[in-house]
C-alpha cells in the first residue's frame, strides 16, 4: 500500500514538473538577436566563467538547478526499495540526460531559443548531484522503517515491493509457490511418416 501513495506522489509530482520545465523552457522569448548555437561542450560554461563569479554562478546553478528534481522524482515514481544503487543512478541520470536532450531539440523550433550542448551537460550533472544527495539516503530510511518491528506490512522484497497480505516464510524457507517449479518438460521427438 504504502508503495502506491509513492507512486502515485511520484508519478504526481514529476507531471508538474516537466509542465513548469516545458514552460520555462518552450515558450518563445522577444528578443532583438539570438546568439549562435553552441555545439562545443564546455565553451558556455567557460564563457559563463569569463563573466565574474556572481554571474557565472547564476547561469551555471541554473542550468544545474533545472531538471535536479527528476534525480528524486523518478526514482520515487519507480517506488522499488531493493535496487543497486549504482543500477538506478545511471537509469535516473540517463533519463535526465534524455529529457534535457529532447528539450534541447525541441527549442530548435521555438522563435529566440538555440541549442546548447552545455544546457545538456548542466542538467545532466544536476539529476545526478540530487539523485546522489537524497535517494540513496531515503531508500534506506524507508528499508529500515519497512524492517522495523511493527512495519508496514507488504514490505520490500527482491525486485519490488511484496503483495500487501502476503508474509513471507521466517528462516529463508521457500513455500512451494515460491521456489523452482521443477525441470522444465521435454518434447519427445518424433519420426517424420514417410
Amino acid at each position: 500500500m504504502a508503495a502506491i501513495r509513492y507512486r502515485v506522489a511520484g508519478l504526481a509530482l514529476l507531471s508538474v514538473h516537466l509542465v513548469l520545465v516545458g514552460w520555462l523552457t518552450l515558450r518563445p522569448l522577444d528578443v532583438m538577436w539570438v546568439t549562435a548555437a553552441n555545439l562545443e561542450p564546455l565553451a558556455g560554461i567557460r564563457a559563463d566563467l569569463a563573466l565574474g563569479p556572481v554571474e557565472a554562478v547564476r547561469r551555471i546553478g541554473e542550468g544545474l538547478v533545472l531538471l535536479a528534481p527528476l534525480g528524486v522524482l523518478l526514482p520515487l515514481a519507480d517506488a522499488r526499495l531493493d535496487v543497486a544503487p549504482w543500477a538506478s543512478l545511471v537509469r535516473t541520470v540517463a533519463a535526465g540526460a534524455l529529457v534535457s536532450l529532447g528539450i534541447e531539440l525541441l527549442q530548435t523550433a521555438v522563435p529566440g531559443r538555440v541549442v546548447d550542448v552545455d544546457a545538456v551537460l548542466l542538467n545532466t550533472a544536476g539529476v545526478a548531484l540530487a539523485h546522489l544527495a537524497v535517494v540513496p539516503a531515503f531508500r534506506a530510511r524507508l528499508r529500515r522503517r519497512m524492517s522495523a518491528p511493527g512495519g508496514t506490512a507488504g514490505g520490500p522484497r527482491a525486485g519490488g515491493w511484496s503483495v500487501p497480505g502476503r508474509k513471507r516464510p521466517q528462516g529463508g524457507a521457500l513455500r512451494r509457490e515460491d521456489g523452482p517449479q521443477g525441470a522444465t518438460p521435454r518434447i519427445p521427438r518424433v519420426g517424420i511418416a514417410p
